[in-house]
């Protein structure tokens, strides 16, 4: 049998998401917690590896067992067995034919940043703060270039390992609300280190150190070492994977009460 799980976690503490051979990964956490549920050993795969310090609340991941439970069994299970800063929000059993990863058909990440004179001890892991005035309706019409198919060689990681640099960039929007400006970007499939360095250039523009024009020069050099700096990690959440409707998985836990709390 084949299940599908919906994962929330807090990365602050760990080295990303994938088992580590040193560190603390979060796939070993929750590999481990199934573990105990299952009575026997787990491979888990994610919807997107995330990074040191990156968090998600939309995560999907999917194992293979033997072990008949309910739903709620695994959920309740695992969750008995993770840490305070992992759990399971959904379980659901599907065919042989899902899989966490290749069946996605898009994913959206956000990134949170907060914009004063002063920082936050409270969003100290949960936002990047910059003191620095910026221009969150120069960085929005900037980013609408990088909607569509493109080679996004400028905005990956030198240690990125996929296969080609091209992804289809679905929608990027920045809004602000009094001293929170939010990220929202949405593609198929992103490059290691993609939304933190689209962030870090449209700040540069945000701030008046680099032109609107400036984001399209990048792109199409397609060389990362023009791009300057990439964003922190503790910014960034994995909020959403979507999958074809055929699948029937549940949303994501909705986080509105965290919405309303932020600005």
């Amino acid at each position: 049998m084949r299940i599908a799980l919906g994962i929330e976690y807090d990365g602050t503490a760990y080295n990303g998401w994938q088992r580590q051979r040193t560190g603390d990964g979060i796939q070993a956490r929750v590999e481990d917690a199934l573990e105990q549920v299952a009575d026997h050993s787990i491979d888990v795969t994610c919807a997107g590896r995330t990074d040191t310090g990156v968090h998600a609340s939309g995560q999907v991941i999917h194992f293979d067992t033997t072990s008949e439970r309910t739903a709620s069994g695994w959920l309740l299970g695992a969750n008995c067995n993770l840490p305070d800063d992992i759990n399971v929000t959904w379980a659901r059993p599907v065919d042989d034919g899902f899989h966490a990863r290749f069946s996605a058909i898009a994913r959206t990440y956000r990134y949170l940043l907060l914009n004063c004179p002063v920082r936050s001890s409270l969003y100290r892991h949960r936002a990047w703060w910059v003191h620095a005035p910026l221009d969150a309706s120069h960085m929005h019409e900037a980013a609408q270039v990088l909607i569509g198919k493109h080679d996004f060689s400028a905005f990956r990681a030198a240690a990125c390992r996929a296969s080609t640099p091209v992804r289809e960039m679905h929608s990027i929007a920045v809004n602000r609300c009094d001293d929170w400006i939010e990220f929202e970007l949405t593609a198929n499939a992103f490059l290691q280190h993609m939304v933190r360095n689209i962030t870090g250039v449209l700040v540069a523009v945000g701030r008046g150190d680099q032109s609107l024009d400036w984001v399209l020069t990048l792109l199409k050099s397609c060389d990362r070492s023009q791009g300057g700096v990439a964003a922190p990690p503790h910014g960034l959440t994995l909020i959403k994977v979507d999958y074809p409707e055929e699948y029937d998985l549940p949303q994501k836990r909705s986080l509105r009460i965290f919405d309303k709390m932020r600005p």
